[in-house]
């Protein structure tokens, strides 16, 4: 019986840093995370903020929800931007905000800053991260070369530790990516073609619909006449 608890509450301990893993992800991509002074009051306002398309990304959005309450026992509050294609999940709570601080992901701005904190780096972490950032901040591109049809994960880094790290981590599960220098000190990563498309889809995989439907359709697509 002990062991049979012991093995339950192991699982449930690893289901929840799997999930803190894609969040932290996420929060690299298209978060926001500190701890600001209000105008006009002693006190300080701890936030998280993540920041989504309200219309491409409104399924997601209920996806990172759920994440944030899983991981961080926290409903996030949905504000809708007037006039703008934009959703911001936010949560003010210090103990919260605390324990992101805690486990090594940096205070907002990322320019220079930005990091994966170091438990997280492990493989079967560190790729969730990934999936985390390329469902926010990360795009599936598609392009026409003489007629020939392909597409391309594309990721745009800013400079900052974070940079080498994505770069290690994909090295090191085979992708092979190329790395652009596309200025002020910013990367953009590119995985080019539907193989490398399809590794993706099954080491790393995508949690945002946006992106595995248009996955799906170059992975089933007959093979003739694509790379």
């Amino acid at each position: 019986m002990r062991l049979r608890k012991a093995y339950k509450q192991e699982k449930i301990i690893l289901f929840v840093q799997k999930n803190l893993a894609e969040l932290i992800g996420v929060i690299l991509g298209d978060g926001s995370l500190g701890v600001y002074k209000r105008q006009g009051r002693k006190c300080r306002q701890f936030r998280l903020k993540i920041t989504l398309n309200s219309e491409k990304d409104f399924d997601y959005s209920k996806y990172v929800s759920a994440l944030i309450k899983d991981v961080l026992k926290i409903k996030p509050y949905r504000y809708k931007r007037k006039n703008e294609k934009t959703l911001d999940l936010i949560i003010t709570n210090k103990q919260a905000v605390k324990k992101l601080i805690e486990i090594g992901l940096h205070e907002s701005p990322k320019w220079n800053n930005a990091v994966i904190p170091a438990k997280f780096l492990r493989r079967d972490l560190s790729l969730l991260v990934m999936r985390g950032y390329m469902d926010t901040d990360g795009c599936i591109s598609v392009f026409d070369n003489n007629g020939i049809i392909y597409p391309r994960i594309e990721m745009k880094i800013c400079p900052s530790p974070m940079q080498a790290q994505f770069i290690r981590i994909l090295e090191e599960n085979g992708f092979s990516p190329r790395v652009n220098d596309i200025g002020n000190g910013k990367v953009r990563i590119m995985l080019a073609g539907v193989k490398k498309l399809r590794k993706w889809n099954n080491t790393i995989g995508f949690s945002n619909k946006r992106n595995s439907d248009i996955a799906n359709r170059f992975i089933k697509k007959d093979s003739g006449g694509w790379i």
